[in-house]
């Protein structure tokens, strides 16, 4: 699975230095395990050299390129470098669009090892946003220290130092993620998103390309034993018997017929407590939900999971019965805060509308007050029934503008604002929640 092949300039990471530091001088290294920063998200690093007095200052001290180049026999072309990658014992683990990794020395940019996942032998990906995976995890067994590489319908378990894979672990160092129910054509399958790793257990999301279609893969999240490759849990966003908890959501047993919910953002996990935070998204068809009526569990939700199990603990869905493609698109963020003097472990998610959801993180009651208000139903569109109410938050308040209005029409000069306001009679306008139309919304 290594290719040896001489790196090709497609996008660069790269390391910055301020100017007049002696570049030997002994560095400070704080690491980042996680895509996050820790498990919880917080995105925080104590480190301050780095500060708004002398960020101007940088100057490029490495670079490295990735080798990712279209590749004409599979039909492929490397999409976002979006990596986050993690810096453990001095070594960056950088992913690449192709759902490969990397290892590199962290003072120098020199490339120790890589492994190609050649996911890319399966053809283009399906979604629309191309190729992408934001970062890797890590696992210490007994001393050794291990990387899970989610490369798109497989989970690999690399040795740290060398990237070769640790063959005790599933399949010759591959475990697959793509043999469930429902997951009829493998192209399917394909990763965003990092593993999240709780004990012995490696846990995987799925990205499913928007097809818009009614049929396509459902989203699962499994885990996986870290050691063993065996799989221990699996939960699926969207039931699967009539038994399963939210079922009765979908009505006339749509369940059977419709996918995604797949959770494509990065999870969160309270490690003390052995928590999942699951982030997911729309169910298909993305804009058309004719073929489901209903609130449509559990999908646009938060999810929290025992970590260990797969049992779900508490969920609040951000979007009923979703028409607007209004995934849960961010990493949930674990913090702790203080209301009316009480301090509170809280989970925030942010959300593509522009709210922003905040629990108690074990018991799942919000924080603030959340309404249920009546919204906008008639539709022009054949057998689709809006959900009646969506639930607004009360606090804090939306970090965008929501809703489209005639008088939102840019007024730089009057003939821009005419100009506008002929553009938007084209399309049905109206508040947040306003349902699609025929002729555009």
């Amino acid at each position: 699975m290594k290719r040896k092949t001489t790196a090709v300039a497609a996008i660069v990471l790269g390391a910055l230095l301020l100017a007049g530091m002696q570049q030997r001088q002994p560095s400070r290294q704080v690491e980042w395990l996680h895509y996050g920063g820790d498990p919880g998200g917080t995105k925080y690093s104590a480190l301050t050299g780095i500060n708004a007095g002398n960020v101007q200052r940088l100057q490029a001290a490495w670079q490295w390129k990735h080798w990712e180049t279209p590749d004409r026999e599979y039909g492929t072309t490397p999409g976002f470098f979006e990596s986050t990658p993690l810096m453990i014992d001095g070594v960056l683990y950088v992913t690449t669009p192709y759902n490969s990794i990397a290892a590199l020395d962290a003072e120098t940019g020199k490339e120790l090892w890589r492994f190609d996942g050649e996911a890319y032998k399966l053809g283009q990906v399906l979604s629309g946003s191309g190729w992408k995976l934001r970062g890797a995890a890590f696992w210490r067994d007994r001393g050794r220290l291990l990387i899970f590489l989610n490369s798109r319908h497989r989970l690999f378990s690399l040795d740290a130092r060398t990237g070769e894979p640790v063959h005790t672990f599933g399949n010759n160092g591959e475990a697959a993620l793509n043999d469930l129910p429902r997951m009829s054509d493998i192209k399917h399958a394909t990763q965003s998103s990092p593993p999240v790793v709780y004990k012995d257990l490696v846990i995987v999301g799925s990205q499913v390309p928007d097809r818009v279609q009614m049929p396509d893969p459902v989203g699962y999240v499994q885990a996986f034993h870290a050691r063993t490759g065996k799989r221990v849990w699996t939960f699926s966003v969207i039931p699967q018997s009539a038994k399963d908890p939210g079922a009765e959501t979908w009505e006339n047993e749509s369940w059977r017929t419709n996918g995604h919910g797949n959770v494509w953002a990065p999870m969160a996990l309270d490690e003390a407590r052995g928590l999942l935070y699951l982030p997911t998204s729309t169910p298909s068809s993305d804009y058309y939900g004719g073929e489901r009526p209903g609130a449509n569990l559990f999908a646009e939700s938060l999810v929290c999971l025992e970590a260990a199990t797969g049992k779900m603990k508490w969920y609040f869905q951000t979007v009923h019965h979703g028409l607007w493609d209004w995934d849960i698109p961010a990493q949930p963020n674990l913090v702790t805060i203080t209301v009316d003097g009480k301090r509170i472990d809280a989970v925030a998610q942010v959300t593509k509308r522009g709210d922003t959801f905040v629990f108690d993180r074990v018991t799942g009651m919000p924080v603030w007050p959340i309404v249920e208000r009546p919204v906008t139903v008639d539709s022009d569109v054949p057998g689709e029934i809006p959900y009646p109410t969506q639930p607004f938050p009360t606090k804090p308040p939306p970090f965008v503008e929501q809703g489209v209005l005639l008088e939102d029409a840019n007024n730089l000069t009057p003939e821009i604002k005419r100009l506008a306001e002929e553009q938007l009679k084209k399309f049905r306008i109206g508040p947040i929640f306003t349902p699609p139309s025929l002729r555009g919304t």
